[in-house]
């Protein structure tokens, strides 16, 4: 038999955690998870973007959005003692891709703004997403203690999208519009 979508237990404003503790909606922990599926949901978004033809971007999109559902169901758990599904290697896997994309872009001359490609811009929602999950979790860590493994990922995370914001606009030849702070 399917079960029903609606619970109607979070109908007062609460939520289950994995284990069953309830918790008001606007728990830390639940703003720390509930960041991360957005960024899984506006990566959705990305990994269906007719331009992401770079070879193995698809794949590496879907091994992220899994990571996050990894990242997403520990913070999800109260005193879990242990990721699993993310490793160091993980983080390794974002740096080669950085250091690779990286590679053929000219130097930074300031702060560039956000936009130039759709692709581009799918990237710049995704980085800016990842950087408040990070805050979210630093937040929670004040309280309940969280593996740097996770604060790791999601800092080489947001620093791939910004590279490979720059690289597709450069790819594109879209031209990058740096901040002017005169205007």
């Amino acid at each position: 038999m399917k079960s029903k979508i609606y619970t109607l237990t979070g109908d007062a404003g609460t939520t289950s955690l994995v284990g069953g503790k309830r918790v008001s909606k606007d728990d830390i922990r639940v703003e720390a998870y509930g960041t991360i599926d957005e960024l899984n949901a506006n990566m959705g978004l990305l990994a269906h973007n007719s331009k992401l033809d770079y070879p193995g971007m698809h794949e590496l999109v879907k091994k992220i959005q899994n990571k996050l559902f990894c990242i997403g169901a520990y913070l999800a758990t109260e005193n879990a003692t242990e990721i699993t599904g993310l490793t160091e290697a993980d983080v390794k896997e974002l740096e080669e891709r950085i250091d690779t994309l990286d590679e053929g872009l000219p130097p930074l001359r300031g702060f560039i703004l956000p936009g130039g490609s759709r692709l581009s811009a799918l990237c710049d929602v995704c980085r800016t997403v990842t950087r408040r999950a990070e805050r979210r979790i630093v937040t929670l860590h004040r309280q309940s203690p969280v593996d740097p493994i996770v604060l790791q990922y999601l800092n080489r995370l947001s620093d791939f999208f910004f590279v490979f914001a720059r690289f597709n606009n450069i790819e594109n030849q879209f031209e990058e519009n740096y901040w002017n702070k005169d205007c």
